[in-house]
C-alpha cells in the first residue's frame, strides 16, 4: 500500500454529517511526529487521538485549511501535546474569524442579499454558531506556511502547493520522488469539493479553484491521497472530470438565468433535492460562487433589487 511505503498512517475520523469522515494523517519527521489535520473538537476525536498518540512526541500539527473537520481540534491538541501549529496565514485568520459571534451576526445581512427567507436564514446562522465549540479553543499558530516550502513527513520530503478554491488558504503537499499528492480537499475521488462564496474572502473562488486544478495538472501526479475517500491513481483524469462537472453546472445556470433570479432561488434549481440546513448553507455558498464566476466573465449581470442580488443573462 502506498501509505506504508511513505511511512504515513491514515486515521479515519468519523463526522456527524452526510460527508461522514475525514482522513487525518500521522507520520514521524526529523524532530518528532507530525499530525496533518485533526478532526472536530469533540469527545470522539479526543479519544481517537489518545489511542494513536500514546507516548509519541508530537512536535507539529500541520493544518491544511480552516474548515472544522480539519482545524477543529487543533487548539485542543496543541494544548495537550505542546506541538507547534503550522498553517497558511490566510486560513489562520479565517479560522479565528468565521466562528465568532460577531461574524455570525453579519451573516444576517449576507443572507438577505442572497434572498434567503428569514426563517431559513436564522437556521443557517444557528448552524454556523453550532460549530463554535467544535473549533475552540483556537490554536496559536507558530509558523505560517509558505508556497514552495519543503516539509519532511514520514519517509519523504513534500513541497507545499497553495491550491485555493475550497478555502482561500488551502494547501496540498507534493512528493515529486514518489509522484504523490496529499490532495487534502482539493481533489477528491468520488465527490467534487464544495467551492463556496459566503460574502467574505476572495470573491471569485471558482476561478481560483480552476487555476489551482491547472497548477496540479501540470505535475501529472500518479498517486492521490485525499482527505475524504480512499487513495486513487491518476490525478489528471480526475481533474478533467471535476472540470467537466463545473462546466455543466455553469451551462445549466446560464439557462436558468434567462429569467432573473436571486441566489437562493437559483440554488433551489441547481440543487434540486431536499437538503438539510447544513447542506443548504453549502448549496447557497456554492451557487453564489458559480454566479459570481459567470458575472466576472461577463456572462451574466447582477443588480440589487429590494435589498437582494438578482442575476440574469444579458
Amino acid at each position: 500500500m502506498i501509505l506504508d511505503k511513505l511511512g504515513i498512517t491514515a486515521i479515519r475520523m468519523e463526522l456527524p454529517f452526510k460527508l461522514n469522515h475525514v482522513n487525518c494523517f500521522l507520520a514521524e519527521g526529523n524532530n518528532g511526529w507530525t499530525i496533518m489535520d485533526t478532526g472536530l473538537h469533540n469527545d470522539y476525536t479526543i479519544q481517537r487521538w489518545n489511542t494513536f498518540i500514546g507516548q509519541k512526541e508530537i512536535s507539529r500539527l500541520l493544518i491544511t485549511h480552516y474548515h472544522p473537520d480539519h482545524y477543529g481540534y487543533a487548539g485542543g491538541l496543541q494544548q495537550k501535546t505542546g506541538a507547534e501549529v503550522w498553517m497558511t496565514k490566510t486560513d489562520a485568520a479565517a479560522g479565528e474569524t468565521m466562528w465568532t459571534e460577531g461574524f455570525n451576526n453579519e451573516l444576517d445581512d449576507m443572507y438577505t442579499l442572497a434572498g434567503v427567507p428569514d426563517d431559513i436564514s436564522k437556521k443557517l446562522q444557528q448552524d454556523t454558531a453550532d460549530f463554535t465549540p467544535l473549533v475552540t479553543p483556537y490554536p496559536k499558530v507558530n509558523h505560517y506556511v509558505e508556497e514552495g516550502e519543503k516539509v519532511h513527513f514520514g519517509n519523504d520530503e513534500y513541497e507545499v502547493f497553495f491550491t485555493p478554491g475550497h478555502s482561500d488558504g488551502l494547501i496540498t503537499l507534493y512528493n515529486e520522488k514518489e509522484s504523490v499528492l496529499l490532495s487534502t480537499d482539493h481533489i477528491l475521488p468520488k465527490i467534487t469539493p464544495n467551492i463556496s462564496y459566503w460574502f467574505y474572502g476572495n470573491d471569485n473562488p471558482l476561478a481560483l479553484y480552476f487555476d489551482s486544478l491547472q497548477k496540479i495538472k501540470a505535475l501529472d501526479v500518479e498517486h492521490v491521497i485525499p482527505s475524504h475517500g480512499k487513495p486513487f491513481r491518476g490525478a489528471n483524469e480526475r481533474i478533467s472530470q471535476i472540470m467537466q462537472h463545473h462546466e455543466e453546472r455553469l451551462s445549466f445556470l446560464l439557462n436558468v438565468l434567462k429569467e432573473p433570479h436571486n441566489v437562493y432561488e437559483t440554488s433551489l434549481k441547481l440543487f434540486n433535492k431536499e437538503l438539510s440546513i447544513h447542506e443548504t448553507r453549502f448549496s447557497v455558498g456554492e451557487t453564489l460562487a458559480h454566479l459570481e464566476y459567470l458575472r466576472n466573465k461577463q456572462e451574466c449581470r447582477r443588480e440589487t433589487h429590494q435589498g437582494e442580488w438578482i442575476y440574469y443573462t444579458t
